[in-house]
């Protein structure tokens, strides 16, 4: 019998609790991943500001820095960083609703791909919400460059995605990955996916007060021609579906999923949310459009 997709919002059932280190600031932090009301999106609670407006709902001009990692504040200055993960999660698993509380300055960076994240959802269960998810159908080509990098919206009847990556390296080198994004490709081979860097600049941003909490646990570290790690890689292809990873996560700040194709050439966080952005100022290039769930068709 085939399986009748439903387009309906999706919450938690119950909370779900993990701790962690910030990889920047090397500080343990606490997250709580709460259910929330239908029409709610995705709203960051940080419990330890007491003398300012603690939420941040998600949202694309939410995005304040995208150098490194995507960090979100509110109209009141609260940040909150390196949200990317748990938003590519909440992506790829249809979470339309939730309250994420956390009691520091950056989300918990585990072990740098999306993996505890999807675990930590998946304990708290799934329920579906009497309201038909909004999708950001793409209507015309969108493209943003920066020098040799791009990405680029392209219309489309499902959500596709095509990342190339190109390093000097030869562990890396050219690496291509071309996919649908749906729950099924993302946990089979997308989530497991470890953020990654150099050694070189692992000590450059230590000297300036960042990647306190980085390590060999929760990021692949190269080293010229050699990854450190002694595990080696999780998968094949892991750098450039790690860059996909995060691709997912940025582009759910837009508060829905896509009806629609991205393209990006060495893209990181700053040029997807150039392009989120350039989205959102092109009124004509997009549309929300609702998809009613099969009961609600059928009554």
């Amino acid at each position: 019998m085939a399986v009748v997709e439903d387009h309906s919002e999706k919450t938690l059932v119950g909370p779900a609790i993990i701790a962690g280190v910030g990889v920047h600031t090397g500080r343990r932090v606490r997250l709580a991943v709460r259910p929330a009301p239908t029409g709610t999106g995705i709203v960051f609670v940080r419990t330890d500001v007491s003398d300012a407006d603690n939420r941040i709902p998600v949202s694309g001009e939410a995005v304040v820095d995208a150098r490194l990692n995507t960090m979100i504040a509110n109209g009141a200055g609260t940040t909150l960083s390196t949200i990317e993960h748990l938003m590519a999660a909440f992506a790829a698993l249809g979470v339309s609703n939730a309250i994420v509380e956390v009691d520091g300055p950056e989300l918990p960076i585990l072990d740098g791909s999306a993996l505890p994240f999807v675990q930590l959802l998946d304990r708290a269960g799934f329920r579906r919400q009497p309201r038909a998810v909004r999708y950001v159908e793409i209507l015309e080509p969108v493209r943003v460059e920066d020098g040799d990098k791009s990405a680029v919206l392209l219309p489309c009847d499902r959500y596709e995605m095509r990342f190339e990556i190109d390093f000097p390296s030869k562990v890396i080198g050219n690496q291509v990955v071309d996919f649908v994004v749906d729950e099924e490709t993302f946990r089979r081979e997308i989530m497991a996916a470890r953020t990654f860097g150099f050694a070189h600049e692992v000590e450059a941003l230590r000297q300036a007060g960042l990647a306190r909490g980085g390590s060999l646990e929760n990021a692949v570290v190269i080293d010229g021609d050699q990854i450190l790690n002694p595990g080696g890689l999780r998968m094949d292809r892991e750098f450039v579906k790690h860059k996909a990873l995060d691709a997912i996560g940025d582009l759910y700040v837009l508060g829905a999923p896509l009806l629609g194709r991205y393209e990006g050439v060495k893209a990181g966080h700053a040029i997807n949310n150039k392009l989120v952005r350039a989205l959102l100022a092109a009124p004509h290039a997009w549309r929300e459009v609702e998809r009613v769930p099969e009961l609600a068709m059928a009554g």
